[in-house]
């Protein structure tokens, strides 16, 4: 097995591509080892001591460390720990909770822009992130504002203010004219 790695815009996160399926639908984020528990190739992964956060896209998973850790150190352990994973046999996730689009729902009034938006994102935005290793999904739509969630490379990076002030938002506002701000969203 050969996994091949990318750098992120983010210099704490790559990107493993292990050159097969990780996810058959959606995305999962697991920003802590406590919300890896149903997940044992995250749970794996979370051992490697510096591992601050685990995303899984369809074909990748990128992994975040903390600052004092180098990708020197770190890199070996985690390339180890996903080629042994999908030698094991392991599922990626157990149980029912099985990984969505990411999209919260959102019903009433707003519920065709809600629709445009989304259609935008997943046509437009979300497949130009998951190059960097990240996600951006629908959180919410309020008073012209939209909330996005920001997971993977994408949380915490430094140019993700910039991605979404002068990509998505200019985007959506050209698109939806009932938008007047894009805004990211914690957790």
């Amino acid at each position: 097995m050969f996994i091949q790695t990318e750098t992120t815009p983010n210099p704490a996160t790559l990107k493993f591509l292990p050159g097969q399926t990780v996810l058959e639908a959606g995305t999962a984020d697991f920003p802590t080892a406590e919300a890896a528990q149903k997940s044992p190739l995250a749970k794996r992964i979370f051992a490697v001591p510096g591992v601050t956060g685990v995303f899984f896209g369809s074909d990748f998973v990128t992994v975040t460390k903390d600052g004092a850790t180098s990708w020197d150190h770190a890199k070996p352990a985690i390339l180890g720990a996903i080629m042994e994973h999908f030698q094991s046999g392991a599922p990626v996730m157990e149980g029912e909770g099985q990984p969505a689009g990411g999209h919260a729902e959102h019903s009433g009034p707003d519920a065709a822009i809600v629709s445009q938006i989304k259609e935008l994102l997943d046509t437009r935005v979300r497949p130009a992130v998951a190059q960097d290793g990240g996600d951006i999904t629908f959180h919410g739509f309020e008073r012209g504002v939209v909330y996005l969630h920001m997971q993977g490379a994408c949380a915490g990076c430094p140019s993700s203010t910039l991605t979404l002030k002068m990509g998505i938002e200019n985007l959506l506002r050209h698109y939806i004219p009932e938008v007047t701000e894009v805004r990211p969203v914690a957790g």
